[in-house]
């Protein structure tokens, strides 16, 4: 049968894709369609037909899968933020679990049962970190939200069921503040306007908050009048900072960072350790995962008081603390300069002294650590970015042997990729997803390998 755009027909849905979408086959065809549910039959319209596969959208619901539930969001279908909403918690971890399975499936030759997805019990208002965008609506009139999927367009702020309530409450005052004083807002294809982005950190543990503000320029009319505000209406906020970021770029913050109250940084608690936050440096959206995830990482290590350990991409230092507890020696290693100046000002916070921090990027660094130094270490860890590993880092690696590898991972894709290039040295112990992003299609995985000769 010949699938044709425009045309209907009714399906079922045999799985859960890579990013939550439903799949059914016509004919050995595959069809993906978002918001479908494996088990259920619809009806469906093609709006693309590929040569080796084809997309529809859902026109009726024939049979609904028992895990199906109302949308609670009324921003849900334009902003595309929680792609899973409208399935009940307990099967998204099922289906985050599934896809990475099929990957392991597909790529490894040891097909090792993935265990189940570490969910959290309470799935709502985890984030610490929100980035709104700032636009204009037909009416000209300023407005605060998130960006429609896939576009730039932004959708009016409504209650967000993943965002911290107080970064919504604290952007609204702003963009009330914005509208007030008739301050203009950044218009992406004329390069003109102000105000770009608010960007709302929260220490979860501390309460205390840092506010971003994000300009096409240095000066903010009426910004003293502004901080005193903010002060008065939310004392929980330690600093606020002006960002400038005066590029045509899709990049949410510029590099230079003026401190108009506060230190310039937040602090969190995390595990025993209190970490400072800035700006720029990575700390994990969701703390009260990230400390699940960092236990489970450190504890299938099993790390002694002999051991070196290497934590690549180490961020502002989170994990390589949790690790020294148990090592001899860490070394860190970051390209985000500020992140390491922020790991060595967190090392001498919590008194750890067995840690050592590097600034620069990771394949260059960590050659050099391994051929100039001449460190050798006994456990590896590493929580690189999307885009996985290089070639020359896991040559590097697999060159000292450690007899550890604990692989954090935030795209399941690469993250089996980069394990095939280990099987042959390295036996995969564990690998457990952990729910980071709940509602959304994204997984974190924690992996740990042990070198072979050791078993």
């Amino acid at each position: 049968m010949e699938i044709k755009k425009n045309e209907e027909y009714i399906v079922d849905i045999i799985d859960n894709g890579y990013q939550g979408e439903g799949i059914a086959k016509i004919d050995n065809f595959t069809i993906f369609i978002p918001e479908a549910i494996k088990g259920e039959k619809v009806r469906i319209l093609i709006v693309k037909v590929l040569s080796s596969h084809a997309f529809g959208k859902i026109i009726e619901i024939l049979q609904k899968a028992s895990s199906r539930q109302d949308i609670d969001c009324k921003t849900y279908k334009r902003c595309g933020g929680c792609n899973l909403r409208h399935i009940k918690y307990e099967e998204t971890l099922k289906i985050k679990q599934d896809i990475v399975q099929n990957l392991v499936n597909k790529t490894l030759k040891n097909k090792l049962e993935v265990q189940k997805t570490v969910g959290m019990e309470n799935p709502f208002h985890y984030r610490n970190k929100a980035q709104y965008p700032l636009g204009v609506n037909k009416e000209n009139e300023p407005i605060i939200g998130v960006y429609a999927n896939r576009t730039h367009d932004v959708i009016p702020m409504e209650k967000c069921l993943i965002q911290n309530t107080q970064s919504e409450e604290i952007a609204k005052f702003i963009l009330d503040f914005i509208k007030q004083n008739k301050i203009s807002i950044y218009n992406e294809k004329t390069n003109k306007g102000l105000f770009r982005h608010i960007v709302i950190k929260v220490g979860i543990k501390t309460n205390q908050i840092m506010c971003v503000l994000v300009i096409n320029g240095k000066d903010i009319p009426k910004e003293e009048v502004l901080v005193q505000e903010l002060k008065k209406e939310f004392p929980q906020i330690v600093t606020i900072i002006k960002n400038v970021n005066t590029k045509n770029t899709n990049v949410i913050l510029g590099k230079e960072n003026i401190n108009i109250y506060g230190d310039g940084y937040i602090e969190d608690i995390l595990g025993e350790y209190k970490f400072k936050i800035s700006p720029l440096s990575f700390y994990q959206v969701n703390p009260i995962q990230a400390e699940k995830l960092y236990n489970i990482g450190v504890e299938k290590a099993a790390i002694s008081k002999n051991d070196t350990v290497f934590d690549l991409y180490c961020g502002i230092g989170t994990i390589s603390l949790f690790m020294a507890k148990y090592a001899k020696k860490v070394y860190g290693v970051e390209i985000v300069k500020e992140a390491v100046d922020m790991a060595k000002e967190n090392a001498i916070e919590n008194d750890v002294q067995n840690v050592e921090f590097f600034a620069g990027d990771v394949e260059k660094v960590l050659d050099d650590l391994i051929h100039n130094k001449k460190i050798k270490a006994d456990v590896v860890m590493f929580d690189p970015p999307r885009k996985g590993l290089d070639k020359n880092t896991i040559n590097n690696i697999l060159s000292i042997e450690p007899k550890k590898i604990v692989y954090i991972s935030c795209n399941p894709a690469t993250l089996v990729r980069d394990l095939a290039e280990f099987e042959e040295n390295y036996n995969i112990l564990d690998i457990v997803p952990v729910d980071m992003f709940p509602f959304t299609s994204h997984v974190e995985c924690v992996v740990v390998l042990q070198l072979k000769q050791d078993i």
